[in-house]
């Protein structure tokens, strides 16, 4: 049996049989070891605690602590009181504030199921009251959450840098104007919808109490001009840019909102710490699998697999999307990262790929995983919060898991439409 077979037959097995993906990774990395007689339980141990021994990987707690406070704090609340002052009185408004606090979220926490949990816990009762079917405003919920791993700070655009040792300040500063793109295909596809089921707009919101929202959302708002402009600046790096935004959201959390109390307090700091336990397990698992791949060479061969397509960049874009595609159907976007980003990105460069480019490619289309069933874990964050049918989240969700698809086929044929925005901000 090849190295490529064992691979992919004890992981697959692992997760079938309902085992964690941490677990499935080790074992599949005992597996490798075992069939290249080469089983050693230190070097087990050492790849594994290496993993997660990582300067750079420290932006990944803080950025989900930022989140976490951001949501028990009133952030994430008063970013949505503003999106829904101001585009609120359209029909189907609450779509768009929606789509809006989506974007302004995303560039504050980077992570798809903080997002989503948060727009959907407060906007799917407005929805409701307002008589939206359940169906489309879960789809939406899910399509917009998404939008936080290509905004920056993203936190696979963190773990993926690390992996693949590819410029995080790059593939952060790659995924704004592709990350706005997203935003403007939700504004259509709603606008769409909202016409043709003749969806209810709120009642318009005059300017004295926008200036207020505006006002009263001024600390959050700040937040992503600090994290970005002190990136852009030099100030200081992704990894230090998660500590600033987890201090700047404790203060305004604290301080200025004064909606966060001690024992809220505790709280966010052990769900903190349960979702960065989960992840950096992960990684280090996923090490203990790629030292092993690396030692079988199944680069090499993955590469001789992909020669054909090796003269002809978009062509080898397009057959990897695809693939991408296939796997987050049924892996979530953290294990997808880990285990196949350090065997294609070598391919990426071998074949005249951009590495920025390819990086942010390999996220987005991660990304498209969180709203493709079975797994879909953003749609089924949307569906357990709003206690919807998971069959009525998949139909709502379709139309914009479409158009995302279009967006992606745009980014395959026209890299510039990435690579342009990137060099006018570098």
């Amino acid at each position: 049996m090849t190295v490529t077979a064992i691979f992919l037959v004890v992981l697959i097995a692992a997760m079938a049989i309902g085992m964690p993906i941490a677990h499935a990774l080790l074992l599949t990395g005992v597996a490798l070891m075992y069939h290249l007689d080469f089983f050693d339980a230190q070097l087990l141990a050492q790849n594994l605690q290496a993993g997660f021994d990582s300067f750079p990987l420290l932006a990944v707690p803080f950025f989900i602590l930022a989140g976490e406070l951001m949501n028990a704090g009133g952030l994430s609340r008063r970013i949505i009181d503003l999106a829904r002052a101001f585009v609120g009185h359209i029909r189907g408004g609450l779509g768009f504030v929606a789509i809006g606090a989506s974007v302004l979220l995303a560039s504050m926490s980077g992570s798809a199921i903080a997002d989503t949990a948060a727009l959907a816990t407060i906007l799917l009762p407005m929805m409701r009251q307002q008589q939206y079917p359940d169906g489309p405003s879960a789809g939406l919920l899910a399509s917009g959450g998404i939008i936080a791993p290509i905004i920056p700070p993203s936190m696979p655009f963190i773990i993926y840098g690390v992996t693949t040792n590819t410029s995080i300040s790059k593939l952060f500063l790659a995924g704004i104007f592709p990350g706005l793109m997203m935003g403007l295909f939700l504004v259509f596809g709603w606008w769409w919808i909202a016409r043709s089921r003749r969806l209810p707009a709120m009642d318009r919101i005059g300017w004295p109490q926008r200036l207020r929202a505006l006002a009263a959302s001024f600390w959050a708002l700040m937040m992503p001009v600090i994290i970005l402009g002190g990136l852009k600046g030099g100030i200081f790096t992704p990894t230090e840019a998660a500590v600033v935004a987890a201090v700047y959201a404790l203060f305004v959390s604290l301080a200025v909102y004064r909606e966060l109390t001690l024992p809220g307090l505790y709280r966010v700091l052990v769900e903190s710490s349960k979702t960065t336990a989960i992840v950096m397990f992960l990684a280090g698992a996923a090490t203990v699998t790629a030292y092993m791949i690396t030692l079988a060479d199944l680069p090499s061969q993955l590469a001789q697999s992909f020669a054909p397509l090796m003269g002809d960049p978009v062509l080898f874009m397009a057959v990897m999307m695809v693939f991408l595609l296939i796997v987050g159907t049924a892996m979530d976007l953290t294990p997808t990262i880990l285990i196949f980003a350090p065997v294609c990105a070598p391919l990426a460069v071998k074949a005249g790929v951009d590495p920025v480019y390819f990086g942010f490619m390999f996220i987005y289309a991660g990304c498209l995983g969180l709203i493709t069933p079975p797994v879909g874990t953003v749609q089924n964050v949307v569906a357990g919060v709003g206690r919807i049918r998971m069959e009525a989240v998949i139909r709502g969700t379709t139309p914009f898991l479409a158009m995302y698809l279009v967006l992606l086929a745009l980014f395959v044929a026209f890299p510039q439409l990435v690579l342009t925005p990137l060099k006018w901000m570098q």
